[in-house]
């Protein structure tokens, strides 16, 4: 049987041995978090900043390379793209768990940050052609809920591998990774991006890369810089001035890093602007909960992280029902449920939530819904996003979407800890209300832009 009569027969064979990749890299964005008190107490002589860069490096590598790896490996093989990110990311994980000081580990982070980048816009390039184009809104939905599901499952997963060690956190990448690559090796056929043509725009890119790296690098220091710094404001406008360019040689070159026709898509505008948004909320929400079971109830990592479980159960269940309700009432529509549930869940949290420990009673309801929130929402901008532009341009489209989702992340988790900040006992359930309502406003946002790419046709470009 050839490769691409397997592929074409067993389709969600396909989907499954991919997405075990595409998981792995979510699941990095957060589960590291969870494992940050540990990396204190193993490079004790290392300070906070310099800790976390072993956060930061990864989101910002990760928001920076996306949409040049997303064009590039639309014009250079999906396949091999994939496989050639997640090799990078999976040897990159093996680096993490062997590292022996911060630099050694922050290094491997930023590389890790880097394989995801290219293994992410490429996966759902190799997997669509393998389905009916009918099937194709219900196959991008349940990618867009992989990518939920992993990482919302980082929290609750990595307080039971810090039990072992923390470097478990990284190892658990590992055969994930090896898995999917055979696979991906020996059973995907190549598809490209069919105008071929050459690297984009070299200058364009670094440009974007400087743009995105800095304006992450302003979003995730920015509190602990100081707001009006003026390392800060020079970081800042370091992103607006190389954003700048980046679109400047776009309009211009002929081949573009980034494609501005995609961005003039008005659903795909809508698409991408509602994950900004959403992922500002959901980013922060995760990170809210880590901190409120572990500081204000006093649990310990491993009990939050069980506490935190049925939030992505609830996630996995509601994309399911997703990808049916998608075409019946449209993806716009679940998209923005999906936001009013997350509003609703975070709203319910911040009105009951008390000093005293009541997790059945005050803290699991308002998860569950928010988790159920996060299941419809995220698969709906993802496939929005992608429906509206031609299949060429599929991972491209992806890179842009991410990118926008890393950013949105990074925004919220700032505002989130600038609104925190460092409250007394006393007054820590205030501060974790005004951060709440932050998310609220985010999850609305979301939803709402969400909604509006029901009136706006999207009016797909010619491949």
């Amino acid at each position: 049987m050839t490769t691409q009569t397997l592929t074409a027969t067993h389709p969600w064979r396909t989907f499954l041995f991919v997405s075990i990749g595409v998981f792995a890299s979510l699941l990095d964005l957060f589960i590291v978090n969870i494992a940050f008190p540990d990396l204190q107490r193993e490079f004790a002589g290392a300070g906070l900043s310099e800790l976390s860069w072993v956060l930061n490096g990864y989101a910002i590598v990760f928001a920076a390379l996306l949409v040049p790896a997303g064009r590039m490996v639309d014009l250079y093989g999906r396949k091999r793209g994939f496989v050639l990110g997640l090799t990078i990311f999976t040897g990159a994980s093996l680096a993490c768990a062997a590292a022996g000081s911060v630099e050694t580990l922050t290094a491997a982070r930023l590389l890790q940050g880097a394989g995801a980048a290219i293994l992410g816009p490429a996966s759902l390039g190799v997997v669509l052609p393998a389905f009916a184009p009918r099937s194709r809104p219900a196959v991008i939905a349940a990618w867009a809920a992989v990518g939920a599901v992993g990482a919302a499952a980082g929290p609750p997963l990595g307080g039971l591998l810090v039990q072992a060690d923390w470097r478990w956190v990284f190892l658990v990448n590992v055969p994930l990774g090896l898995i999917s690559i055979w696979y991906a090796a020996r059973h995907l056929p190549e598809s490209r991006d069919p105008r071929g043509g050459r690297l984009p725009d070299l200058v364009g890119t670094l440009a974007l890369m400087a743009g995105i790296g800095a304006l992450t690098l302003a979003l995730v220091k920015g509190r602990a810089w100081g707001w009006t710094d003026t390392r800060t404001g020079v970081v800042f406008a370091l992103a607006a001035a190389a954003t700048a360019v980046a679109v400047w040689r776009s309009a211009r070159h002929p081949v573009p890093v980034l494609e501005l026709p995609i961005l003039r898509v008005p659903s795909f505008a809508l698409a991408v602007a509602s994950a900004m948004a959403f992922f500002a909320a959901f980013s922060a929400l995760i990170l809210s909960g880590v901190l409120f079971l572990t500081q204000v109830w006093g649990h310990s990592v491993l009990r939050a992280g069980l506490e935190l479980t049925p939030g992505p159960l609830a996630a996995l269940v509601a994309a399911a029902v997703a990808s049916r309700l998608g075409p019946r009432i449209g993806l716009g529509t679940v998209g923005a449920l999906g936001g009013a549930l997350v509003a609703a869940g975070i709203g319910l949290n911040a009105v009951r939530l008390g000093l005293t420990p009541d997790y059945l009673g005050t803290y699991l309801p308002g998860q569950v819904i928010g988790g159920l929130g996060v299941g419809l929402a995220m698969p709906s901008f993802t496939a929005v996003a992608v429906t509206a532009v031609g299949t060429a341009r599929f991972s491209t489209a992806i890179g842009i979407s991410s990118m926008f989702r890393q950013v949105g992340g990074a925004l919220g988790v700032a505002a989130f800890v600038a609104i925190l900040g460092t409250p007394a006992p006393g007054d820590a359930l205030d501060a974790f209300r005004d951060g709440w309502a932050f998310m609220v406003l985010a999850a609305l946002t979301g939803g709402l832009l969400m909604l509006g790419t029901r009136f706006a046709p999207a009016a797909p470009l010619r491949d």
